[in-house]
């Protein structure tokens, strides 16, 4: 026999009533992207899988920094530093200006610090 609250969880995973809303259904297909934009969407969110480009990425909502200044920040090799700038650069996250012979790096555009803010402050609301 199953007890009460086995029920109540298969209730939680389980439709009672076998039926589809398609209205509803239909909205959200057609609402859906291109499994090429999932995809792409997917690749962009592992890019944030990396405690250490999440720092520099915050490091960079604050100030636009060179790769010493973000090795001394962040008490990172500067190799280490480039490769992870590499990276970044690739995910269209971080755009560079040379100035002389050093190259400053800052977040790409305001849509890479609305995904910092918003990030954050999802992460400090009070569950």
């Amino acid at each position: 026999m199953t007890s009460t609250s086995d029920t109540s969880c298969e209730q939680d995973i389980f439709c009672d009533v076998p039926m589809i809303h398609e209205g509803t259904v239909r909205e959200v297909f057609e609402a859906m992207p291109d499994d090429g934009l999932l995809f792409d969407m997917a690749e962009f969110f592992k890019v944030f899988g990396d405690s250490t480009r999440v720092r520099i990425l915050f490091a960079l909502h604050q100030s636009e920094l060179c790769v010493c200044d973000l090795s001394a920040l962040l008490s990172m090799s500067q190799s280490a530093i480039s490769h992870q700038l590499r990276i970044l650069k690739n995910a269209r996250l971080v755009s560079s200006r040379r100035e002389g012979k050093v190259v400053y790096y800052s977040l790409l555009d305001d849509h890479v610090k609305d995904i910092i803010e918003v990030g954050t402050a999802h992460l400090l609301e009070k569950k």
